[in-house]
This record gives structure tokens, sequence and C-alpha cells, in this order.
């Protein structure tokens, strides 16, 4: 099966227990209702609205599986057993294949809910890729200005409405309470975002990390590249022709 490869840079914790779906309701950014539809993407937030963690919930058995960036897996995993008290929750990590493709979408997987570009993923054997397909996982993700734990995305750095998360479906401002919920509700309904990630041209090449300046202002951060694009983290106010990363030339693309 061509385009589609097996992910290893993934973790999965697997919640079980009767008290499952009101725990993770309470804590996460999306609205587990809508995993009849599918797997579904959510954050976890401090209690001020920073975010923390994003992952994906996928319906599994008798239980809920959340797929993580592998790095971050154990120190979700203890956040999860802070807030978990006395619910009828289980949390172990479950040793399971992850794969991921952008073509054909076989039988029991599920479509990536951040974006068409990003194909599908399934989970558990049956899956096992029968040719390594060349799939520039961040040339798509440049494309759609689409963030990426440990990259873009940085653990009490940011808030997700400026990391693109409502384009994402990553967040639901009907289900109800969560962790972080206020300021999440408050910087939607009642502020225009002065800041957040944006598409912009580049000339040339910086590492990522690169601080964008426009005269002698800051600006933001440059991120990915790909094909003479990249994502960054800009203060729309000052977002102006003629900025620069190092020694590379920086255009906002504006909407």
């Amino acid at each position: 099966m061509e385009n589609q490869m097996p992910d290893t840079t993934r973790m999965l914790i697997e919640v079980s227990g009767k008290d499952r779906v009101d725990f993770l309701q309470g804590l996460v950014t999306n609205d587990l209702a809508k995993l009849s539809d599918g797997i579904v993407y959510a954050a976890l937030l401090t209690p001020q609205g920073k975010f923390q963690v994003d992952f994906f919930l996928v319906p599994w058995k008798d239980a809920i599986l959340i797929d993580v960036a592998a790095p971050y897996g154990e120190a979700l995993m203890r956040r999860l057993t802070f807030y978990k008290l006395r619910a009828d929750v289980k949390l172990h990590e479950l040793k399971v294949d992850v794969t991921r493709g952008v073509d054909n979408m076989p039988d029991g997987a599920f479509a990536d809910p951040r974006h068409e570009a990003l194909g599908w993923r399934a989970y558990g054997p049956g899956f096992a890729f029968e040719e390594q397909a060349d799939v520039d996982w961040d040339a798509i993700r440049v494309a759609h200005c689409i963030p990426e734990m440990g990259i873009e995305l940085v653990a009490d750095d940011s808030f997700i409405l400026e990391m693109g998360f409502e384009r994402l479906n990553g967040v639901d401002f009907r289900k109800g309470c969560y962790v972080g919920q206020e300021v999440t509700a408050r910087m939607k309904h009642k502020t225009e975002l002065r800041k957040g990630l944006a598409l912009v041209n580049i000339d040339g090449e910086a590492p990522v990390g690169t601080p964008i300046d426009a005269h002698n202002k800051a600006v933001g951060t440059l991120y990915t590249q790909s094909g003479g694009q990249a994502i960054a983290y800009l203060r729309f106010d000052r977002a102006t022709e003629g900025m620069t990363a190092g020694d590379a030339r920086v255009d906002y693309v504006r909407d």
C-alpha cells in the first residue's frame, strides 16, 4: 500500500474505566462526543489557559486512546494521574502500532481531523506498509500552517487560538468547562488576536527559532521551512515588508 508509513514517534495511553469520558471531558479542549465520528484533536492547557501538549483522542474498544508525541507522553501520563483523584479511570501505556498515510485510506483508519491534506491515521495490527512512500510531512504542514509539538508548539509558551487550534478543529466553544476554558473563551469572544502563527514566504534559509525583525523591531520567530515558505509566529501589528530572519528575507502572506 503506497503513501503510508509506521509512525514510531508516538506514545499511546489507554484510558479505561467507567468515568473515562467524564474525566477527559473536564480536562481537554475538545468535545469527546465527537469520538462517534472518528478521532478528535485536542490539547491540555494550564489553568491560566497556556498550551501544554496536543494529542489525538481515539475510540478504542472499551477505552479511549491518547495518541501523543512520544517525548511528551510520560509527562502527560503524570499530569493525568494528578487529575484522576478517585475517578474510576485507569491509565497505562499501550504498545500498538501507529500508521499514517496520505492516499487510499484503509478500512479501520481515521481521517486526520486537522486538515484533509494530512491524510489518515490507523492503530493496531493489519496496517503494515508494503512500500514506504516519500511523504514530505513538513511540506504539508507548512503549506497549511499546521504546527507540531516541539517545534511551533511549546509548553507554557502560547495560547491555542494563537496556534490555530480553531482552524484545526482542536477546540470546542460549546462543550462546557475544561482546564483553561475561561481564558480561551475570553480570547475568542472579547479580544482580537495580536500575535499568532502565520504563513510567510522566505528567500534564503535560517535555523528554526531564528528571530524575525523589521526595521530594528522584533516581529516574531521563524519555524518550519519548505519550498520557499515557512511557518512563523508573528506580532501582526509589526509584520510589514522588509522583514528578515538572519540572512533570509521574510514576507508575510496575508489572507
